[in-house]
Parts: structure tokens; C-alpha cells; sequence
């Protein structure tokens, strides 16, 4: 492999000279400039990163821990920092916890060792000994989704979009509304809306059953089993119901249909997350739009300025949302 002092000595000009062109730093006369590009050029020459980063003491590598990889959330959100990331020459690194708290500590020491200028998390289940790791990290450090106090945190309004929603179905003259949550581990998707969900209906004075709230998982099985729950043990059964997620939603509609019931007629369905498939399926699911990829982009700009030492302030940067209301209610 070729040395920057063997480019040197065929452009005959100096190592410094060499490493300015390459690094795109300091003062180069053009005819040098010319001289260094063209030895590049027709030797085929490309930096060694490792040696690039001995230089710069950065990697320009950004870690990235998502809870599943595979949902088109976290495929939205990757494409937003992604966007802002690439045009700064930074390349990204994925892990995926697959909902497993234990992983996410383990995949921050991973990522360390790696020696990433800095890392971007989207966590489901905040912990202290999770928190206390990522406070010994020492790197630039971006939370998303959730928020942990002494940190930045790029967030979504959870508990003011849901109220929204069910306040909407009241609007629609809606007064029995069940709820399909998740685990209250995750702060903002579980506690957060569920939370939402009871100041609205008890702002408009209106009853809640405890059988009208089920708890689920993060798929579409799981919302119509909580659907199927809701339906056979409450006496009065409930005029709509509004999903923390899109596929919780989408798996109630599944259950609603096979009964033979009609959507909105009978039961009206709210779901949260604006999926693609939210748009197809009939008829057409009512959801929140939290503008996942603006997420990803204010996350990976907010990471930016930390590393290159423009804000070194810890904020929270609320992301803002859209209620699409659409057939299905």
C-alpha cells in the first residue's frame, strides 16, 4: 500500500502538504494541490482509516441501539439520522436489543469499545443500572423516545397526543372508549398514553372500566387478543377503542371484522405510530404521525453538535405530531 511520504516524493512536495490535501486543511498552493491530487488519482490511493482516526481522534462512526430492528419505525428513524449523518462522512453502526433491557447495556459497552465518536439510543424500558451505565460512557450521548434527566433527549408528547385522539372520539360522541396498552416499563409508549388516555375520559367526567383496559405487546396478535379480552368481559361493551400502537390497533380491527361487527359503526378505532399500513387496511386506521424521521434527524444533529463541541448543554428537543383522523372513526 502506497504512504503518504511515497505520494510525496512522487508529487514532490512534502508529507505536511500531503496530509493538508488529504485532510482537506491548512494552506496548498493549487499547483501543489494538483500535483498531490493527480499522484491520487493514478495510483488509486485511499486513506487508511485507522491511521485517519490515530489523526483526527475520531472514528466519524455513530452507534446506533434500536429495540427491534425489523419495524418500520425503526427503519423510518434510521433513515432520519442517516440523512443528516452521511452528508457530515459519518457512517452508522446498528445493534438490536430485540426488546431485551439486558442488551441494551451490553450493547453500549460493545459501541465503546468500538470507539464511536458517539451513540444514538431508542430504549423501551428505562432502568438505573441502564442510566448508570450510560452516564460512565464519557461520549457524546443522544437518548430517544425517552427521557432521562442529566442527559439530551430528543421526545415525543405521548400523553398530550393520546388525549388528543380520545378527546377527538368524545368530539365524535364517543363515551364508552376502551384502551390496548403496553407494559408501563416503557415509559412513554406504556405509562405515558395510558396516562393520557384516563385524564381525557376523567376531563369529560367519563366512566372508565377496568375490563375496557388491556395490556399487550408490540404486534398485531397481541391487539386482538386484547380486543377479543375487551369484548367478552365487559357488559357494557365499549363504542371505540385507541391503541397505543398502529398494530395493536389493526389487530383489534382483525377481531372486530371476524365477529361480524362493522368499523366505525359499531366500534370505532384509534391507533398511534402512522404506519404504512395504516393507510391501506379498510377501512383506513385514525393514527398520531410523530414524524419518526424528523426524530432520527433532530437526534443525529443534536449528536453532531455535542461531538464537535458546539452544545454542550444537555436539552430536550419535543418532536412535534400530527393527528390523522380517517375512516376508522
Amino acid at each position: 500500500m502506497l504512504t503518504i511520504k511515497e505520494i510525496a516524493e512522487r508529487a514532490n512536495v512534502s508529507r505536511t502538504t500531503v496530509s493538508r490535501v488529504l485532510n482537506n486543511s491548512g494552506y496548498v498552493s493549487e499547483e501543489a494541490k494538483k500535483r498531490v491530487l493527480k499522484v491520487i488519482e493514478d495510483t488509486g490511493y485511499v486513506p487508511s482509516e485507522n491511521a485517519k482516526s490515530l489523526r483526527t481522534k475520531k472514528t466519524k462512526v455513530i452507534g446506533v441501539i434500536l429495540p427491534k430492528i425489523s419495524t418500520e419505525t425503526s427503519s423510518r428513524f434510521v433513515n432520519g439520522i442517516d440523512e443528516v449523518l452521511a452528508k457530515e462522512g459519518y457512517q452508522i453502526l446498528l445493534t438490536n436489543t430485540n426488546l431485551k433491557p439486558e442488551k441494551e447495556i451490553e450493547f453500549l459497552r460493545l459501541l465503546k469499545s468500538r470507539h464511536v465518536d458517539g451513540i444514538i439510543q431508542s430504549a423501551t424500558n428505562i432502568n438505573q443500572p441502564l442510566v448508570d451505565e450510560i452516564f460512565r460512557l464519557k461520549i457524546p450521548f443522544v437518548m430517544v423516545g425517552q427521557c432521562i434527566s442529566g442527559l439530551s433527549n430528543v421526545v415525543f408528547d405521548d400523553l398530550q397526543a393520546i388525549k388528543d385522539m380520545v378527546n377527538l372520539l368524545i368530539k365524535k360522541g364517543h363515551q364508552h372508549i376502551a384502551f390496548i396498552g403496553v407494559d408501563e416499563k416503557d415509559r412513554a409508549v406504556g405509562y405515558l398514553r395510558k396516562a393520557g388516555y384516563i385524564e381525557a375520559m376523567k376531563e369529560s367526567n367519563l366512566d372508565v372500566e377496568k375490563s375496557w383496559i388491556q395490556k399487550g405487546i408490540f404486534d398485531m396478535k397481541s391487539g386482538y387478543d386484547c380486543m377479543k379480552m375487551i369484548l367478552d368481559s365487559s357488559q357494557n361493551k365499549p363504542t371505540a377503542v385507541v391503541a397505543v400502537t398502529d398494530r395493536l390497533a389493526i389487530g383489534a380491527m382483525q377481531y372486530i371484522k371476524e365477529i361480524g361487527l362493522s368499523i366505525p359503526e359499531d366500534i370505532a378505532v384509534a391507533g398511534m405510530g402512522a404506519s404504512e399500513l395504516s393507510k391501506v387496511i379498510s377501512p383506513s386506521l385514525t393514527t398520531i404521525d410523530f414524524s419518526i424521521e424528523e426524530a432520527g434527524r433532530e437526534a443525529a444533529s443534536l449528536l453532531l453538535e455535542k461531538i464537535n463541541g458546539q452544545n454542550n448543554r444537555e436539552i430536550d428537543r419535543i418532536i412535534k405530531y400530527r393527528l390523522l383522523e380517517r375512516d376508522s372513526i
